[in-house]
Formats: C-alpha cells, sequence, structure tokens
C-alpha cells in the first residue's frame, strides 16, 4: 500500500474507533455531535485512502486541497477504473456526511434509534470497505476491548419514521412551545429523505415548515417521506459480527446525478460518464477474464449480464448502438468460472443458438 493510502488509512480508524467509543460514553453531552463527526471523518479518509490504493487521485490538477466528500464518493461510484462503491452505499453516505454538516453548523436533533442506524450500517460499510478494497480485516485493526454498538438493533425504519412523526406531530401542538425542537428533529428526517431521493441534502426553513403542516395536518409518514419509504434495512449476524446495509426496494431506481446539478446530491437522477462506468467492450472484456472473445460472449448469455444494469448497457452514439460493460462484469464472470467452467458453459450456449433462449 501506498505510504499516504497507508497514513489516511490510520487516521480513519482513529476516527472510527473514537466515533464508536462516542456512542457508547454513558453520558450525553456532545455525544450525538462527536459520533457524527468522527463516523464522517473516518469515511473522508477511509475513500480517500481506497481512491489512492487503487491508483486514483485525490487531488485536481494545481489544486492546494484534495478532493472534498461528495467528489470522494462521485469517483468511487462512477469511475470506471476506480468502481467500488454501490449506489445505495452511497446513499448512506450522503446522509452521514449531511447529519454531520447539520450537526457542526447548526441544530439537529436525531434519536437514539436514528442514531444507531447510521452509526451501526456506517461501522458495516467501513468493515465491507477496508476488506474488499484495502484487503484489511477490521477486527485486526480495532483494540479487543471495542464493543459492538448494539446486540439487538433497531431495524424497522417504518416504525421508527412513524413514532418520529408522532413526537413531532406532539411537539407542535398549540401552546407547546416546542416549535425549535420540532424543527430540530425534522431537519434529522428531512436529511435522510434527501440523502434517499438525491435532492436538496440540508432543508430550508420553508422546507421544514411545510414538512411541520403536513405532519400537524395527519398526512401519513410514508406520504410525506416517500424516498425514506421505499428503502430497507437489513441485517445478518449478531453480536460482535453484526451487520446493518441500508438497501433500496425491488423497483426503485437509484442512479448518479451530473456534477454540478443545482439543489442535487451525488445520487439521484441521471448517470453521468456512462462511457467511464461502462469503459469495457466484449473484446477488452475477454482480455480481462482471460477468455476468448466467443467464449466471453458465452458467459454473458449464460450468467444473462446483458439484463442487469449494473454490468451492461447498450450505448448509442450517432447512429450506431454499442454493448458496453463494467468492471462489476469482470467479478461476475470470473465469480462464475470458479464454480462452473467455461467447458461447461460453451456446449450450452453453442445448444442455445438453434434453441429457444434458456430462462435463468
Amino acid at each position: 500500500m501506498k505510504k499516504e493510502a497507508k497514513l489516511l488509512l490510520g487516521k480513519a480508524v482513529s476516527s472510527l474507533i473514537l466515533s464508536v467509543e462516542h456512542f457508547n460514553r454513558p453520558w450525553d453531552q456532545g455525544r450525538v455531535e462527536a459520533v457524527l463527526i468522527l463516523l464522517d471523518h473516518s469515511f473522508e479518509m477511509l475513500l480517500k485512502a481506497a481512491i489512492l490504493h487503487k491508483g486514483g487521485k485525490i487531488r485536481e490538477p494545481r489544486a492546494k486541497q484534495t478532493i472534498g466528500f461528495d467528489a470522494c464518493i462521485r469517483k468511487a461510484l462512477s469511475d470506471g477504473k476506480l468502481q467500488f462503491l454501490s449506489e445505495e452505499r452511497a446513499l448512506l453516505l450522503q446522509a452521514i456526511n449531511s447529519l454531520r454538516d447539520a450537526a457542526q453548523h447548526h441544530l439537529v436533533d436525531i434519536s437514539e434509534q436514528h442514531l444507531y442506524i447510521h452509526a451501526q450500517a456506517g461501522l458495516t460499510l467501513f468493515r465491507d470497505i477496508l476488506s474488499n478494497v484495502l484487503q484489511q480485516d477490521l477486527q485486526i485493526q480495532l483494540p479487543t476491548r471495542v464493543l459492538p454498538l448494539s446486540t439487538s438493533p433497531p431495524t424497522d425504519l417504518a416504525t421508527l419514521f412513524d413514532h418520529e412523526v408522532k413526537e413531532i406531530k406532539r411537539l407542535l401542538q398549540p401552546g407547546k412551545r416546542h416549535r425549535i425542537e420540532a424543527t430540530a428533529k425534522l431537519r434529522a428526517l428531512s436529511i435522510m429523505e434527501g440523502a434517499v431521493k438525491g435532492e436538496r441534502l440540508q432543508p430550508s426553513q420553508a422546507d421544514l415548515s411545510k414538512l411541520g403542516k403536513q405532519i400537524r395536518e395527519g398526512k401519513a409518514w410514508d406520504a410525506i417521506f416517500p424516498g425514506v419509504a421505499s428503502i430497507n434495512i437489513t441485517a445478518t449476524g449478531h453480536g460482535p459480527s453484526l451487520d446493518l446495509r441500508i438497501s433500496k426496494k425491488e423497483g426503485v431506481p437509484v442512479q448518479l446525478v451530473p456534477e454540478g446539478t443545482p439543489g442535487a446530491a451525488v445520487v439521484a437522477i441521471k448517470r453521468v460518464d456512462e462511457l467511464g462506468f461502462y469503459n469495457l467492450g466484449r473484446d477488452q472484456l475477454a482480455e480481462k477474464v482471460g477468455l476468448s472473445g466467443p467464449k466471453t460472449t458465452a458467459m454473458i448469455w449464460y450468467l444473462d449480464l446483458q439484463a442487469d444494469p449494473e454490468c451492461h448497457k447498450e450505448i448509442t452514439i450517432g447512429k450506431s448502438k454499442f454493448h458496453r460493460y463494467s468492471q462489476k462484469a469482470i467479478d461476475r464472470i470470473k465469480e462464475e468460472l470458479d464454480k462452473t467452467p467455461i467447458d461447461k458453459v460453451w456446449p450450452e450456449y453453442s445448444k442455445s443458438k438453434t434453441q429457444p433462449r434458456r430462462k435463468k
């Protein structure tokens, strides 16, 4: 590993440990702000370390400073040669970064359950990136005395948001004089919604007033926050090996927003630089997986890669159309070849050309 990447990784792990420490502290003074600020810093350092490790750059030409958090996400998500983030992972990072921004620069009141979800999912994502990109085990990096964030996680976003909306409605009742407290709670929920939908992540006062009015009128939480209603939280394992991940529900599109789109986050409306993401033709893909062109076509058919938008896209340039493949297609083919030899796939593929297409 390059020295700069190694030093950045050291800072990332240090901030992660401090974030876990603050989460588990027995008193609340400054706790939420410390957890979010340190967790956010740990990810920025980790993303930069991973980008450097994969041969990327974290400085623009003639720039005095390294790239920011959003630019790190964009590189890790859309640069075909570096890509190691999925859209769902980027959504979580956007939410953590925006909650940190609100905690550091203004007021945000995030419930214990809401904070836990981001902290535990963040810990899982940190472990995933460290293992998949840097080939290191997080358990080796952590002191043996560090405990998991929780052994019984709240994993139901619907229940969480329903409870939060009811509490905000109570604070907004006439005569309560808790509008500022209600607004601070609303800001946390609105940031999560914005992160999922890819819209403005820091809501304006007008945005929050509109949300408060909808809550007072009794509108259902999933109608007020449809983006959050479109995602799931999945938990696997338990105790020290607990993994918590945010995933989109089936059929919900998550894409990349063009850089510079006003009021938008990194992930939202449209993937840019598609030739950068789908940067392999069939023959280039064949070279990467060590097969001939025809046998690579057989693996594409066998895995039905052209039906997977993460692996394939038909791109139109002028009047011509081209089948292009992403770096993920390399992994898919190599993983399958470890289980299914090409000598078994090839006869099936040859036979399929004279018969109706097989269904996977």
